[in-house]
């Protein structure tokens, strides 16, 4: 064997403590980082009892959170039925938080504001919930806008829950199962739900009738053809906060609110006790984020002292009950296996004009009237 000029062979030199060659004891290798993931993985593809779906919930796991929704927006019948018992159980601990609804005009910076009041939220030591609803994709009825993407530093925060849902098609772009989702996240314990919508249609009207305080963005210079939207909107929101207002914008932007105001004294007021605010916002510079949960918390302070809070949430209950109606019966209707059998067929008569929209669909009724009999 091989010596050194000191004589010692290379075993010998690894030993000694002394020597440059010397060989330090290794620590004990960690637990392979796959694991984890392995673990995660694990509980997305694992079918979860209805226990689990509880218990995961409660304890604040994303995961499960994000699978318990995904389990009350599926329309198969299997699901439906345990995604019911999961709300049910889960109803107790829910309604101890604050839901908000965001919308405004496109481009108004609907998920840049949320992102940096949700940031802010945080910073009070909040847990946030936001469900982003996006329009469908007509082929895969996937999300279209990926508002998770677009809320980086808001989504990696261990208390913040972010779940983009895509409309399904159902009426106004509001997912048919956000009222549940509210629900689990509550549920879950989160203080803050922030509802986004997509910014057209019956959206607003849909996502007013679920929320406690309804905000408004708007943005200066934004057209007189919106006027007719932005009307009917304002009579609906608890507050508007005309958004950008930062740099070269800033003088519009006050311009914008002092027309808002202007506009508001023409519109109804439903509330004697609540004069809807107009404020101007920057989430570029940060400044008057923290203004609006100021009016948030003031709106539910005097809701609440007026008794109209708890009127509100009973009848957002009824409303919940009407919107579960539709969506079971629409539900079973297309889960009908001779509804299934026979629906192409009635679709393409449509198209090929040997009968009209209507009459198919009172035949339709009639077949699906019969089968359940």
């Amino acid at each position: 064997m091989n010596r050194s000029c000191t004589g010692k062979n290379i075993k010998e030199l690894s030993e000694d403590k002394d020597s440059a060659l010397k060989i330090n004891a290794g620590k004990q290798n960690s637990p392979d980082p796959g694991e984890a993931f392995d673990s995660y993985l694990g509980k997305k593809k694992k079918k979860l009892s209805e226990d689990e779906y509880i218990q995961g919930i409660k304890s604040g796991d994303r995961v499960v959170l994000g699978r318990a929704i995904t389990l009350i927006e599926s329309r198969r019948a299997d699901d439906n039925e345990m995604s019911k018992n999961v709300i049910n159980r889960c109803l107790p601990f829910a309604g101890n938080s604050v839901r908000i609804g965001i919308t405004g005009v496109p481009g108004a910076g609907k998920s840049t504001f949320i992102e940096i009041f949700g940031l802010y939220l945080l910073s009070l030591g909040k847990k946030v919930a936001v469900m982003a609803v996006d329009p469908s994709s007509k082929r895969s009825g996937g999300s279209l806008m990926g508002d998770k993407t677009r809320m980086e530093r808001l989504s990696g925060h261990k208390n913040v829950f972010i779940r983009p849902s895509a409309t399904s098609g159902f009426l106004g772009g509001v997912n048919r199962a956000t009222r549940e989702a509210i629900i689990l996240t509550e549920a879950a314990g989160y203080d803050v739900i922030l509802i986004e919508t997509v910014g057209v249609g019956q959206s607003e009207v849909l996502v007013h009738s679920m929320v406690d305080f309804f905000l408004l963005l708007q943005i200066a210079g934004a057209g007189d053809e919106l006027q007719g939207i932005k009307k009917g909107i304002m009579e609906m929101a608890d507050a508007i906060a005309v958004t950008k207002a930062d740099g070269d914008n800033v003088m519009k932007a006050e311009m914008c609110r002092k027309e808002l105001e202007n506009a508001l004294h023409y519109s109804t007021n439903f509330d004697s006790d609540w004069h809807v605010p107009v404020i101007t916002v920057s989430s570029l510079e940060n400044r008057s984020v923290d203004r609006v949960w100021e009016l948030v918390t003031k709106h539910e302070q005097i809701m609440k002292s007026n008794g109209r809070f708890e009127l509100k949430r009973r009848s957002q209950t009824a409303d919940w009950m009407r919107a579960t109606i539709i969506s079971s019966l629409e539900s079973q209707f297309y889960n009908c296996a001779e509804i299934r059998r026979v629906l192409r067929k009635y679709e393409d008569d449509v198209l090929k004009g040997k009968i009209t929209p209507v009459t198919a669909v009172d035949e339709l009724i009639n077949i699906f009237k019969s089968s359940v009999k």
